[in-house]
């Protein structure tokens, strides 16, 4: 049975690229470079709450760094650094060194060093913290909409709430659009280019982890206003394609979670500008509405024309 510190060498310690000090200490050295804020941000997922406990350990392995670097992408950051701490309830050699590819593999797409983390015998839970740079005063926040502005998200929304609708066997889907979706969930593509391409062009921005509503509230809360979404605007087609019914297409694209998709709002006199860098970036992108002046209120606004109010309310690990 290999020990701990066996399981660290063999699989989570590989040469670090703009780390000072990386794994193999007490703690880990990072120097940020002139002029950058450093971003900051931990996310956990723990097995029946966040995926299923037999998932395939590289899918998760990506998921669990992806997840971080997301966050990263929705304040403008480029990712640096990860430390990582796993719970594991046996040291399963094979199961551990799957994980590790597909963490490694996520984090040489995204330029992150692993520079430290733990690991200890427990109920399987996976644990991130990322650290990243943004220019000084250049980070996006969900503090800054104001009324006027267009609302827009990035993707194809829904997909992974799809592929986990799915395999809980709540939609039938045709073996192509279940790959599709299934991949939406267990591999997200965080969009870190993009997001850094939004600084000085996004006035709040967010990426999507539960539920495009949900989310949407906290940019709401944070800004101080209210929405308007058009039905006829939100990307349902794609889900259409896959399968999804109209109500199941609702209910995917605006409460389902996992998107990690951007969703941010800008001035109008950005559009020519956004249409240009999706362009460039070759990301799907569509304005779903526009930021109102009353405070915390969220409208729909339907094909025919007709307006409802609607919660707000995300995922809740605790409701």
């Amino acid at each position: 049975m290999p020990s701990e510190f066996d399981l660290i060498r063999r699989h989570f310690t590989r040469p670090a690229r703009h780390t000072t000090l990386s794994v193999g200490d007490d703690a880990a050295l990072l120097t940020p470079r002139a002029g950058m804020q450093l971003a900051v941000s931990t996310d956990m997922l723990v097995a029946g709450t966040h995926f299923f406990a037999d998932a395939e350990p590289k899918a998760l392995g990506w998921k669990t760094l992806a997840v971080n670097v997301s966050d990263l992408a929705a304040m403008g950051a480029e990712p640096r650094w990860a430390v990582l701490a796993l719970s594991l309830p046996a040291a399963d050699e094979a199961w551990i060194a799957a994980f590790a590819r597909g963490f490694f593999a996520c984090a040489d797409a995204f330029g992150v060093d692993l520079a430290g983390g733990d690991t200890t015998r427990g109920p399987l839970n996976l644990c991130v913290t990322i650290f990243g740079e943004v220019p000084a005063g250049a980070a996006i926040t969900r503090g800054g909409a104001r009324a006027g502005d267009d609302l827009w998200i990035t993707g194809k929304p829904g997909h992974a709430a799809l592929g986990l609708a799915h395999l809980r066997g709540e939609a039938a889907l045709a073996p192509a659009a279940a790959h599709t979706c299934l991949a939406a969930l267990h591999r997200p593509q965080p969009r870190v280019a993009f997001g850094q391409a939004l600084r000085s062009v996004a006035s709040a921005m967010l990426d999507v982890s539960d539920g495009l509503l949900g989310d949407l509230g906290h940019i709401l809360e944070s800004s101080g206003c209210g929405a308007r979404i058009e039905v006829e605007a939100l990307p349902l087609a794609a889900l259409r394609a896959c399968g999804a019914d109209e109500a199941l297409a609702r209910r995917c694209l605006l409460s389902g979670g996992d998107d990690y998709e951007l969703l941010f709002t800008a001035a109008p006199s950005r559009r020519e500008h956004l249409a240009a860098l999706a362009g460039k970036h070759g990301l799907p992108l569509s304005r779903i509405g526009t930021i109102t002046a009353k405070t915390d209120e969220l409208v729909l606004r339907e094909a025919d024309g007709r307006e409802h109010t609607t919660a707000h309310a995300g995922y809740d690990h605790f409701a």
